[in-house]
C-alpha cells in the first residue's frame, strides 16, 4: 500500500498520501506532515522509519493544492531551495489542516490501525502538528524544529503535544524559543508515564530513571507486565481539553 488518494473536505480535490504499514497490526497510526522539501525520499525514509516502530504511517502530500507530487532536494543547489520556500509562502496553512484532518479521520478507520492517530511533523511539519493539536482531534501531536511557534502558543490545546526545538537552529531565534517555553511551560507537569516491570522492587529506581530520561515533571507508575494495552497508548494526559 505505497500510495493512497483521499477527498478533500472542501471538495477541491483528491490529494495522494504515502502509506507504510507495520508488522504485526493492529497499530497505532502516524500522520507524517512534511518538511519545505515535499514528499521526497528522505519523508518516505522517515515513513519506513516510522512503521520499523509498529505504527502505520501515512504522509500527505500537502502541496497539491499548489503542485502534486512536489518532491525537492535540498542538496541539489540554490534552486531547489527557493522553489522549497515558494511553496511553503504559497501554502493556505487553513486548507492544509483541512487535509490533515481529513487524513487523521482515515486513519482511524483504516484496515489494520487501531484507531488511535497522531501526527508529527518536521519544520513546515513542526509547525503544522502544533496547529494540529490546536485544530485537529489527534491522540497526540510531536512538532520538531517548527517554525513560527511563538505566533500559536497560547491558544487552547485540544490534545497533547510535544515540542522539539534544536538549540541552535537559526530559523528559531532566541526570542522565539524563550516565547514558546514561557506560553507552554504550565503545560508540563499534566503527563502520566505508566511502565511495565516483572520486577516489583526495581520500581522506585525505574521511576527515577525514566523520570531523568524523559524530563518528565509529572508522575511515573509502574505496573505489571500486560497491564498496557498494545494500542500505542502508554501515556495519559490528564488535562481538559476544552
Amino acid at each position: 500500500m505505497p500510495e493512497i488518494h483521499l477527498d478533500a473536505a472542501d471538495g477541491a480535490g483528491r490529494f495522494a498520501c504515502h502509506v507504510v504499514m507495520p508488522s504485526p497490526n493492529p497499530a497505532p497510526a502516524v500522520v507524517v506532515l512534511q518538511d519545505i522539501f515535499g514528499g521526497n525520499a528522505n519523508m518516505r525514509a522517515i515513513c519506513d522509519w516510522v512503521a520499523s516502530m509498529g505504527f502505520i504511517a501515512i504522509a500527505p502530500d500537502l502541496f497539491w493544492r499548489q503542485e502534486a507530487g512536489v518532491q525537492l532536494d535540498p542538496d541539489a543547489g540554490q534552486a531547489q531551495w527557493e522553489r522549497a520556500f515558494a511553496l511553503m509562502k504559497g501554502m493556505d496553512q487553513d486548507k492544509a489542516m483541512l487535509d490533515i484532518q481529513a487524513t487523521i479521520n482515515h486513519a482511524r478507520g483504516m484496515a489494520g490501525g487501531s484507531g488511535k492517530v497522531g501526527t508529527m511533523g518536521f519544520c513546515l511539519g513542526g509547525r503544522l502538528a502544533f496547529k494540529a493539536a490546536l485544530e485537529t482531534d489527534a491522540d497526540a501531536n510531536v512538532s520538531y524544529y517548527g517554525v513560527g511557534l511563538e505566533g500559536l502558543v497560547g491558544g487552547a490545546l485540544r490534545g497533547p503535544v510535544l515540542v522539539h526545538i534544536a538549540e541552535k537552529d537559526h530559523f528559531v531565534p532566541d526570542a522565539a524559543k524563550a516565547a514558546i517555553q514561557a506560553a507552554l511551560e504550565g503545560e508540563r507537569d499534566t503527563m502520566l508515564l505508566r511502565a511495565e516491570t516483572g520486577d516489583a522492587s526495581a520500581g522506585p529506581a525505574l521511576e527515577r530513571a525514566l523520570q531523568a530520561a524523559t524530563k518528565l515533571r509529572g508522575a511515573v507508575e509502574v505496573v505489571p507486565p500486560g497491564s498496557l494495552p498494545n494500542d500505542g497508548k502508554v501515556i495519559d494526559d490528564v488535562r481538559k481539553y476544552t
